[in-house]
């Protein structure tokens, strides 16, 4: 590629950009600020080397894209070189709208909407020195349009599949890299890239081959899947990075009480925002002031309750009601909690995520004949259908106390067990008798 630059990528090897669009896009402040946002908030907690960045996962993101691109191409797809660039733009630009640790907050414990949405892309994007670049390149529509997946701007809906779709140039990049910084062997062959295609306008995966299934296709398709679960069960929900994201949320949603707004993190990297959080907030706050020295010193806050996806599908669907979808319910069951344990204020942090725990790789369109693609899920593998009901077990509502707390956790998985009214799964406790009393507590929640 005439006129390159080649950055060493310790999980992709040799990576090139073109000097004239590309690596302006990469020197711009609003990706190199992304150098200071790890790609896994706070699991350098439990994986000490997983301090990987979503600047090195955006410049993986643009070389996968590149590589199914190159694909395409070389099997007769028709792509011009507006429509290549817009892609590969689009894959560095991608993550650009992260806050720090912002999936914690967005998505977790719903502090704030999540960092996608069309009028965050257009924020953002309006930075001066990326405007001009994509002004310059007449890229401006095209990739807001890959981007947000909004009908107001133009884009082939392929080229966004190629970004962010299901099976995508941002998971491959993903999952190799955090597979590679947690220290972990898990992997995918590159004959993926084989069987990428476009067809009805979409990116799909060509699974067949004279009219008949492709049994190894597919299984390429399932092993990712595989490696998909197995991140989302070691790292992704780690008992430990679910526990520091709750306390680093916690801090935040104190500090918000003091003025923190979501506008004020758009400029930060994780340490600003920590060193923020210091000396800014906590001297004013005691129970901030302990959260924070606590991911100071890797003081863990510890699980005193647990609840998990069989205590059935009502239960669930309520407490997502009151604790995640609600943050004045959550906190106040907080404070509830904290005075009838006897802890202090910040000591307890309830944790409770959306009940949206899809596997939506397994929704990959699929060629398996003549006609039109359908969703792997559709096609009743039995392997595809457990995975994705054990990606949904993996649904866990937890209560963490202060680490200091540790010898006292059953007496205080109790009390929460008798607010609550349902059995500790934790530490395998029965439920008092039902009782009006019993009923009446779980009804007001």
């Amino acid at each position: 590629m005439p006129g390159t630059c080649v950055l060493r990528d310790a999980v992709h090897g040799d990576m090139e950009f073109a000097r004239d669009v590309e690596m302006e896009i990469i020197d711009t402040s609003l990706v190199q600020r992304l150098r200071g946002i790890r790609q896994l908030g706070t699991a350098s907690l439990v994986y000490p080397t997983a301090v990987h960045t979503r600047f090195d996962h955006s410049l993986g993101t643009a070389w996968m894209a590149r590589r199914i691109l190159d694909r395409l191409r070389a099997t007769g797809a028709s792509i011009d070189r507006q429509e290549y660039l817009a892609v590969i733009v689009s894959a560095l630009l991608h993550d650009v709208t992260h806050i720090p640790f912002g999936h914690t907050f967005e998505d977790e414990r719903r502090l704030f909407d999540r960092h996608d949405t069309v009028d965050r892309f257009h924020q953002f994007l309006g930075d001066e020195a990326v405007a001009s670049l994509l002004d310059r390149e007449q890229l401006t529509e095209s990739v807001l349009g890959i981007l947000t997946g909004s009908t107001t701007h133009s884009h082939a809906s392929w080229q966004r599949d190629i970004v962010c779709g299901t099976i995508c140039a941002d998971l491959l990049d993903y999952l190799a890299r955090d597979n590679y910084f947690c220290g972990l062997s898990q992997g995918y062959d590159d004959r993926l890239f084989r069987y990428f295609a476009l067809h009805e306008g979409g990116l799909v995966f060509h699974a067949s081959k004279g009219g008949e299934i492709r049994e190894d296709a597919l299984s390429e398709i399932i092993h990712l899947l595989r490696i998909r679960y197995f991140l989302t069960e070691r790292v992704y929900f780690h008992h430990t990075k679910t526990a520091t994201g709750a306390m680093i949320s916690k801090a935040v949603e104190l500090a918000m009480r003091q003025g923190l707004q979501l506008e004020d993190l758009f400029p930060m990297r994780d340490e600003t925002l920590m060193e923020t959080l210091r000396t800014r907030y906590a001297p004013n706050d005691p129970a901030l002031d302990r959260l924070v020295v606590g991911l100071d010193s890797r003081q863990v806050y510890k699980r005193a309750y647990l609840l998990d996806r069989s205590v059935g599908a009502d239960v669930q669907q309520d407490l997502i009601g009151r604790y995640h979808a609600d943050r004045s319910q959550r906190e106040s069951l907080e404070e509830e909690l904290t005075a009838s344990t006897g802890l202090e204020a910040g000591e307890l942090i309830v944790y409770c995520p959306a009940a949206k725990m899809s596997l939506k790789e397994a929704e990959v369109r699929v060629l398996v004949s003549g006609g039109s693609p359908v969703p792997l899920s559709s096609l009743q593998i039995p392997e595809v259908d457990s995975l994705a009901e054990k990606h949904r077990n993996l649904w866990r509502f937890y209560v963490f106390v202060a680490a200091r707390h540790s010898s006292d956790l059953k007496r205080v998985g109790a009390v929460i067990q008798d607010r609550l009214g349902y059995p500790d799964q934790l530490h395998g406790r029965r439920p008092r008798p039902w009782s009006p009393e019993t009923s009446e507590r779980k009804a007001q929640g």
